[in-house]
């Protein structure tokens, strides 16, 4: 009985969830804990990065993975392509790289004697279910706008003809803090359709260890393939019907509400940020937090969901003022006074 009261204080309905829906989480929820399991064998060190990376997947979201070379973001995304059984594909972006090299071009075609002639569409490499767009931000803009469909609407534009783009699509893109040299600053609107911003950090000196005897051995972990994109596509539509009681959806937004300068009532907001984030924000908080109850086998997010992905959903859709950079203020800081009144 006490755990039917708690079950549905957690929902914030006056009744259980349907059997059906706890029976599938329940079931999904055990094969996405061995999907952790299996990469964690693979990433060692990295156990925030991997949750926040399969709740933007669970979400049916995009990723923005910053962090120092060699700390293994080109090793996550590949490994995730195999064992969520997902067609992956990768483009290192660099300054001459067209919208041609991603999205695929018309070529002529003639026919067998030589007098008919027709365009046929070459796909480019953005056609696959897990791209990663490796050092994002050294693309020009131009090429960089070419993106914004494809992660937006999964379908891209080419002489005036629209291609729908596999189902799921997923883009996980990387980017160095450090250069700076040759590279172009994401555009807003893009760093909108990133469902989070993971920052990748170094790892302990434990795991570290465990990185140099699994990595300079004789033997080398393999990833195992857990789930299909079929069923990667049956999770994504599971999150979404997860309830979300009402305290959860009040918590997202006055969170997200009261990170706008315009609309804060906290001295330091108005004072330290430039722009705060959009209503996307509050969508994919809201998404992540329901994906995030079913990695953990939950049948309803928390408030504590809310405060745990708050950073990696927010950092990249605000911008701090001259005045706050100059006082040495970070973004995470500014974040965590936000969520200190739901602590």
């Amino acid at each position: 009985m006490a755990e039917t009261e708690s079950l549905t204080q957690s929902t914030g309905f006056g009744e259980e969830p349907p059997a059906r829906l706890v029976a599938e989480i329940d079931s999904l929820g055990q094969r996405i804990a061995l999907v952790r399991d299996r990469i964690g064998r693979i990433i060692f060190g990295q156990n925030q990065v991997i949750d926040e990376t399969l709740i933007t997947l669970l979400a049916g979201g995009h990723v923005l993975l910053i962090g120092f070379p060699g700390l293994g973001k080109t090793r996550l995304v590949e490994t995730l392509g195999t064992v969520l059984g997902l067609d992956d594909k990768r483009v290192q972006f660099t300054p001459d790289l067209m919208p041609a090299d991603i999205l695929g071009s018309e070529i002529l075609d003639e026919g067998e004697d030589g007098t008919r002639r027709s365009f046929r569409f070459i796909e480019g490499p953005v056609f696959c279910q897990l791209l990663m767009a490796d050092e994002i931000n050294r693309a020009s803009p131009r090429t960089q706008s070419a993106f914004l469909q494809a992660m937006q609407e999964k379908t891209v534009s080419v002489a005036g003809q629209n291609h729908a783009l596999p189902n799921p699509f997923h883009v996980l893109a990387t980017q160095n803090p450090l250069e700076q040299e040759g590279t172009y600053p994401l555009p807003e609107a893009q760093l909108d359709r990133f469902l989070m911003q993971v920052d990748v950090s170094y790892p302990s000196e434990a795991a570290e260890r465990e990185i140099l005897l699994a990595t300079t051995g004789s033997e080398t972990a393999i990833a195992e393939q857990v789930l299909t994109a079929d069923e990667l596509v049956a999770a994504q539509q599971l999150v979404r019907q997860i309830p979300v009681g009402d305290s959860v959806v009040q918590a997202i937004l006055n969170l997200v509400r009261s990170a706008r300068p315009t609309e804060s009532a906290l001295p330091d907001i108005r004072d330290h940020v430039a722009w705060g984030p959009g209503p996307r924000a509050s969508q994919a908080l809201m998404l992540a937090c329901r994906a995030r109850a079913l990695l953990d086998g939950r049948y309803a997010p928390s408030i504590d969901d809310v405060v745990a992905l708050s950073k990696p959903v927010l950092r990249h859709r605000m911008a701090l003022s001259f005045a706050a950079r100059a006082d040495g203020v970070t973004i995470d800081e500014v974040i965590e006074r936000l969520c200190a009144p739901l602590a």
